[in-house]
């Protein structure tokens, strides 16, 4: 008969007993484990219709030159905004703008930048500017940046304009 040493014995037990405690977890269900995530799905789903585009432009005048001065109207005459339309409410604070000088920046004058931008925005129901990016750039971050400022510094848009709209916003020299 073949005898074993009691030490040979124990190790071979003790290692056993380890490499089975490696498999245990995977064998028993872990307590407070959450079931996996059902899995993803998607479906497809026509676009939304595409924001109205609306061109608005200034009058252009050539580098360097002091921008016209726009007669002002009396309250009593003045056309409510609602009446001009909200294209046209739009056109009238961007040459008021101009007139102050905020509009076109005097650096892209002299350095003789133009271009156009393309401004996502977004009205409040009050007709408040909530929100402007650019979505297209006019390829110069100055007038980005000042088309930007233009179209958040609009003030009580008529009520018929939309809650969404691409601005175009135009910078040309003469």
């Amino acid at each position: 008969m073949i005898q074993t040493e009691p030490r040979l014995l124990s190790a071979l037990l003790l290692s056993l007993l380890v490499h089975t405690l490696t498999f245990a977890p995977n064998l028993l269900p872990a307590p407070g484990r959450e079931p996996p995530p059902p899995p993803l799905q998607a479906r497809l789903q026509a676009p939304p219709p595409a924001p109205e585009v609306v061109p608005l432009t200034l009058p252009e005048q050539p580098p360097g030159a002091s921008p016209p001065p726009i007669k002002s109207r009396s309250a009593k005459t003045a056309p409510s905004p609602t009446a001009a339309g909200w294209q046209q409410e739009i056109r009238r604070q961007f040459s008021e703008q101009q007139r102050r000088g905020e509009f076109y920046p005097a650096e892209a004058i002299a350095r003789g930048l133009q271009g156009e931008a393309l401004v996502l925005l977004l009205l409040a129901p009050d007709g408040s500017v909530a929100a402007a990016r650019i979505e297209q750039s006019s390829g110069h971050d100055l007038l980005d940046d000042a088309a930007l400022r233009a179209v958040r510094a609009l003030r009580a848009l008529p009520a018929d304009a939309p809650r969404e709209t691409l601005l175009p916003v135009r910078f040309r020299l003469r």
